[in-house]
């Protein structure tokens, strides 16, 4: 993408303050009070609306959602929640669903429309679809590398130790082009959390990437995988460069033992991701907090075999996890916003964030006085802007490739 020095004049910051700010070369060098004739070159005016960074997608699979393809009904599990079952029924929505391809470029025009322009996508890989998922979202990736920046998890769906050759798949996937290796439920899925957690973090040293792991697991279960998942992080020298996604056995822990596993969780730099779904119990996202866990969030599903539900917006996401939190103060509605712009880019180690000298022009205009009321107003006209380029008003002006 090419760019051009541009000036965007009478931006609100968070702090409530009007300023001019001068983009050269997608990066901005300078931020000045709103009227005090910076260099010239093309002007926008922000016309006293909110200017924040744009959103981050901490978790979404883009290989999986039916978003832009026919209405597909959701099917129940038979016996409550079943990650088993759940898996079959989306290997068989897949089989009748639109191209990957098509249905990924919806998912991310969706995203992008609402102000994402960082996003950590997961993607089957496993003995069940091999390598094929990951090389479409591969090349559908570099399509839009001009408007979003997008990281991929490969993700063993179907298990790691009881997929047959999927050991040797996330290996190639990391070779092909995967920025990170995925897990998921190594207790009750592959009934070997060291086996599992053997796997996903070797292939994290050889490689020197990132892990991020699915853990649907509840109570008990839940709390002891992660507080392996800490000592292997711990033992590795990987703070910081280690996620766990979901973490629903948090929400089932007594403030004292959530407390206790929270300092553990901090302590090791493990991130926790959570979108608060409305049927589960979610990780206390103020208690883990307060004991200076990074919490980040995103989507997950948008309208695939999991549930119906997603919209591809932040900042609804910001206000969902707000709402079931049962946050209420400026301050609250604040944290919720950091979850999903500033929290979720230290979470994937993105450089250069936010709207400070140096920083890429990665940025949203909203409609709204302050950061509170932008969570809970979600105004709908919003300007995106990617490296200082206007990517995004009612359709896009510059479509990716199709």
């Amino acid at each position: 993408m090419t760019t051009s020095n541009t000036v965007f004049t009478n931006a609100k910051l968070a702090d409530g303050i009007l300023r001019d700010i001068l983009v050269e070369n997608g990066r901005i060098t300078s931020i000045e009070a709103a009227g005090s004739g910076q260099a010239s070159g093309h002007v926008v005016d922000i016309a006293g609306e909110l200017l924040v960074p744009g959103f981050v997608e901490g978790h979404i699979h883009l290989d999986t959602s039916f978003y832009g393809d026919k209405w597909m009904p959701h099917r129940p599990c038979t016996n409550g929640f079943d990650v088993h079952e759940r898996v079959a029924f989306q290997a068989e929505n897949m089989a009748a669903a639109a191209p990957m391809d098509k249905r990924a470029r919806d998912q991310l025009n969706l995203c992008i429309a609402n102000g994402t322009l960082a996003m950590r996508s997961h993607i089957m890989v496993d003995g069940s679809v091999g390598l094929k998922s990951l090389e479409t979202i591969l090349a559908v990736r570099e399509d839009y590398k001009d408007l979003i920046d997008i990281q991929l998890v490969a993700f063993p769906q179907s298990g790691i130790l009881k997929s047959p050759g999927t050991p040797e798949l996330l290996d190639e996937a990391i070779r092909l082009g995967a920025d990170l290796v995925g897990g998921l439920d190594p207790a009750s899925f592959d009934r070997d959390v060291n086996g599992h957690l053997d796997v996903v973090f070797g292939l994290a040293e050889k490689h020197g990437v990132d892990v991020d792991i699915h853990l649907h697991d509840a109570g008990s279960m839940g709390a002891f995988t992660i507080e392996e998942i800490c000592a292997r992080t711990v033992a590795l020298g990987m703070q910081g460069h280690v996620a766990v996604s979901h973490a629903y056995g948090l929400g089932d822990l007594g403030a004292d033992a959530a407390r206790k596993i929270a300092a553990t969780i901090a302590r090791s730099g493990v991130s926790i991701m959570t979108n608060a779904p409305g049927n589960h119990v979610f990780p206390p996202v103020a208690l883990l907090r307060s004991e200076g866990v990074t919490v980040f969030s995103g989507s997950d599903n948008i309208r695939d075999s999991w549930w119906p539900y997603g919209d591809g917006d932040m900042l609804h996401r910001a206000e969902i996890i707000g709402y079931r939190s049962g946050f209420y103060t400026d301050e609250d509605l604040k944290a919720v916003f950091d979850i999903v712009t500033s929290e979720s880019a230290k979470a994937l180690r993105i450089e250069d964030y936010g709207i400070k000298v140096g920083g890429r022009a990665d940025f949203v205009t909203l409609a709204a006085a302050n950061i509170p009321e932008a969570v809970v107003s979600l105004p709908r006209a919003r300007r995106v802007f990617k490296l200082g380029r206007l990517i995004e008003t009612d359709k896009f002006r510059y479509q990716a490739a199709p």
